[in-house]
């Protein structure tokens, strides 16, 4: 059954939250009802913060091997997921910094150390990427410390050689990399690492913090950094948009309440009527960047 996403209306900043927490709730009895008719697509994963336990329909890949280079565990669930539901293929994520002290004071009462937040977030990960059948690299570098300020260009080579190695050892392949639409340092590296290693593909990475998705200055940086060297293209995630949002709820440790986590779907529901005007109140997308052919 294909559920029709609420939208939000004139006072949406408020209302969005619960309108979209109950479809998903509704979403989540559609697929009960599924697994216990026998259907055996669908699949059971649990958030590890918190221990909430959700449905989720499991994709099959097919087409061409596409590798995904991630900066921190949740990046390509927040801003590429709906792509990669809508799309399914072949999947290897490579999450570049994987050591880490970020998250919800909540969850860092819990997990005070390095390791153990580090841990959880590695295991958010594995959660979100079953239903794509996804395979995992871990790098292992720590994350930028705030306040952020420009990157080492040191690392950028190491996080490079690393990549390139990494690479070697999966064949021909597709890359995906963030456009570093923010400027936050980690962001940046994975960008430029993937551009050295022939990446052309490039996913928008303002997804989350609304600071990020609303600023203009970050937005003009990007415009002058990469000089018209990027033509966007839309990727309509609306069908998959409630299971988005259930890989999202995987990652429970960065925000609280799991209600919070309406912000990337806002955002694509804000993104799709950006660049389609015409389109339904509904729509939910995903923006991605190409570079320019010589």
């Amino acid at each position: 059954m294909t559920r029709l996403l609420p939208a939000p209306d004139a006072t949406g900043v408020y209302t969005f939250p619960a309108d979209l927490a109950a479809a998903h709730h509704a979403h989540q009895e559609d697929l009960a009802a599924r697994l216990a008719a026998g259907d055996d697509t669908v699949t059971r994963v649990k958030a590890p913060y918190g221990g909430h336990t959700y449905l989720i329909e499991r994709r099959r890949p097919s087409g061409g091997p596409l590798v995904v280079i991630e900066p921190h565990h949740d990046d390509v669930a927040l801003s590429a997921s709906g792509l990669l539901l809508t799309r399914p293929r072949p999947l290897t994520v490579v999450t570049v910094f994987t050591r880490s002290t970020t998250a919800h004071p909540r969850a860092l009462a819990d997990h005070p150390t390095e390791d153990a937040v580090s841990k959880l977030r590695a295991e958010e990960s594995r959660q979100a990427l079953l239903p794509l059948d996804a395979k995992r690299v871990l790098l292992g570098y720590r994350d930028a410390d705030a306040p952020y300020g420009p990157y080492d260009p040191r690392l950028l080579d190491e996080v490079s050689a690393d990549l390139q190695r990494t690479l070697a050892g999966l064949g021909e392949t597709e890359l995906l990399a963030p456009a570093a639409v923010t400027r936050h340092p980690d962001h940046l590296i994975a960008h430029e690492a993937a551009r050295r290693l022939g990446c052309t593909w490039f996913w928008e990475d303002v997804a989350f913090w609304q600071t990020y998705a609303l600023s203009f200055d970050d937005r003009h940086l990007f415009r002058q950094r990469t000089r018209g060297s990027m033509r966007a293209e839309l990727v309509d995630i609306t069908p998959a948009a409630l299971d988005k949002l259930t890989l999202l709820y995987l990652h429970a440790s960065q925000l609280h309440p799991l209600e919070g986590m309406w912000r990337p779907l806002r955002y694509a529901w804000t993104t799709a009527h950006e660049l389609r005007p015409a389109a339904g109140p509904a729509s939910y997308a995903e923006r991605f960047y190409r570079t320019e052919q010589p």
